[in-house]
């Protein structure tokens, strides 16, 4: 049975291409560019674009599962063609499903679960990834600038959400579930830093942004308003005790979730 991985090159994405490879399966990827894609031997690589849905049909040929990622386009936008997507995977005989949300409501999510296909639906909380927008100020100046420094996670390593997702695509009894994954701890933004800086062997300052400087330096980035304003809302807005570790990864694929320092010791070549 082949199994599709749209987003294959993303952080995520990539570690489902693994997980289904290490397991047997074959792999056939979705990218805009197959030439840049990078993906390991074995895996077939073919072009497209979930957000045109006219260039997925070739991709879904022999296919029995689709994972899918709810956005496209520039700034990751929702895309806005989810019912024409779950459409025509039914039509092309897919069976099952995997959907990784994305940061704003968009029309694949309801296309998907409201129709007949298996779909499990995975929401992680923050990506320990994220943290590798903090690579350039730490190699510069041995620093995190960041706002809301008081506001605990419990941030998910992308390898565990891939875990997850390959898990529910190849294995029964996870059809017309939700599952929110967290990693197994919940840190504020100074215990964050204090943790990379302990992989890195050195100190690292944390500087706490107010929400204008937040914005200005993301307006500078040409990120959208809606989507500062969702940051606003999803890390600065919070009562206390909002996120919560949950049990999903461990009980999904019988192992406890990866701790933030393991990621920092795995991707600490990133900050040197």
């Amino acid at each position: 049975m082949t199994y599709l991985v749209t987003g294959a090159t993303g952080s995520v994405g990539r570690h489902v291409v693994d997980e289904l490879l290490r397991a047997g399966h074959p792999v056939r990827a979705l990218t805009r560019d197959p030439a840049r894609a990078a993906l390991p031997e074995g895996v077939q690589v073919v072009r497209g674009d979930l957000g045109r849905t006219e260039t997925l049909a070739p991709a879904l040929d022999g296919v029995t599962g689709v994972h899918l990622i709810d956005v496209g386009g520039a700034n990751y936008a929702p895309l806005p063609n989810g019912q024409e997507i779950a459409d025509l995977l039914a039509r092309s005989g897919v069976r099952r499903v995997t959907l990784l949300s994305g940061w704003a409501p968009g029309t694949l999510e309801p296309a998907v679960t409201g129709g007949d296909l298996e779909w499990t639906y995975v929401q992680p909380t923050e990506f320990m990834a994220n943290a590798l927008a903090w690579t350039e100020s730490v190699r510069a100046g041995g620093v995190v600038e960041e706002p809301f420094g008081a506001t605990r996670t419990a941030m998910v390593h992308e390898a565990d959400i891939g875990a997850v997702i390959a898990t529910a695509l190849t294995e029964d009894g996870h059809a017309c579930r939700s599952y929110g994954l967290t990693g197994p701890e919940l840190l504020d933004m100074p215990a964050k830093v204090r943790v990379l800086g302990e992989a890195l062997g050195r100190e690292i300052a944390y500087v706490e942004l107010t929400v204008e400087q937040m914005r200005e330096r993301y307006r500078a980035q040409g990120v959208p308003e809606e989507m500062i304003a969702f940051q606003i809302e999803a890390f600065g807005e919070v009562p206390e005790g909002a996120y919560r570790v949950t049990p999903t990864v461990e009980q999904v694929i019988g192992r406890p979730p990866r701790t933030f320092r393991q990621w920092a010791e795995e991707h600490a070549e990133a900050f040197l």
